[in-house]
């Protein structure tokens, strides 16, 4: 497993490093300092599994990174490490195609598992973002969702369907929502298709920005509140 780590302090890095050797026995880390040799190691390693990108990298931004590399390397998923975990800048990133967000608070046990459920194809949300009160995302179009959805209601899902939303909503890859909902991987996908085009999304990660910016809510066990005596 080969594993691009970028991030401008070299005690992160090997503490990220460190981190990492509880993933896997074959972990492979390579170093970047910086947005340039970011881009370049992702260009000369053509096998890598994973990038571990911090914000505040110098040169262009981490931002800008991160939509350079979902152009240039649209199969690499990219996971934030931030010392920065405002709803905001998690939402921001996750716009820009980023497959989770792990703030550095996090502890080692947080990050492996945010990591293995990133590698086995699903993402990671901090859950203040998934599930925090008040605040609404400022994304703009095309991630926020359609003016005319106000309600659960209005997106025309079905209750599996919204179970589905509920266990995207966690970062559940498809397997692992076949498994909790006991369903067919065809059946998973086509729900998860359901879903995206009732948002008006293309990604699962846009799923999640719509969602918080329609204010729809989860209860304790991951699944979606419908609002009661609307109309």
């Amino acid at each position: 497993m080969d594993i691009l780590v970028a991030d401008d302090h070299q005690l992160i890095r090997e503490a990220l490093c460190n981190v990492l050797d509880g993933l896997a026995e074959d972990v492979s880390v390579f170093e970047a300092p910086d947005c340039d040799q970011t881009l370049r190691l992702a260009d000369e390693q053509v096998d890598l599994d994973l990038v571990l990108l911090d914000l505040g990298l110098p040169g262009i931004g981490g931002i800008e990174t991160l939509t350079h590399l979902r152009k240039t390397h649209p199969a690499l998923p990219v996971v934030i490490i931030s010392a920065h975990e405002e709803r905001d800048t998690v939402l921001a990133a996750l716009n820009r195609g980023a497959a989770g967000f792990i703030p550095k608070s996090s502890s080692t046990p947080v990050m492996l598992n945010a990591l293995r459920l990133v590698l086995s194809g699903g993402f990671y949300v901090p859950p203040h973002v998934v599930v925090g009160v008040g605040g609404q995302a400022s994304e703009p179009e095309p991630t926020s969702p359609p003016s005319s959805l106000r309600s659960v209601r209005d997106l025309g899902l079905t209750g599996r369907q919204l179970q589905v939303l509920a266990l995207l909503m966690k970062g559940y890859p498809n397997k692992l929502i076949c498994r909790e909902l006991d369903l067919a991987e065809g059946t998973v996908k086509a729900h998860v298709s359901a879903v995206l085009k009732a948002l008006d999304v293309d990604s699962r990660t846009r799923a999640v920005v719509a969602v918080e910016a329609l204010g729809l809510t989860l209860d304790p066990q991951g699944q979606v509140v419908p609002e009661r005596n609307q109309g």
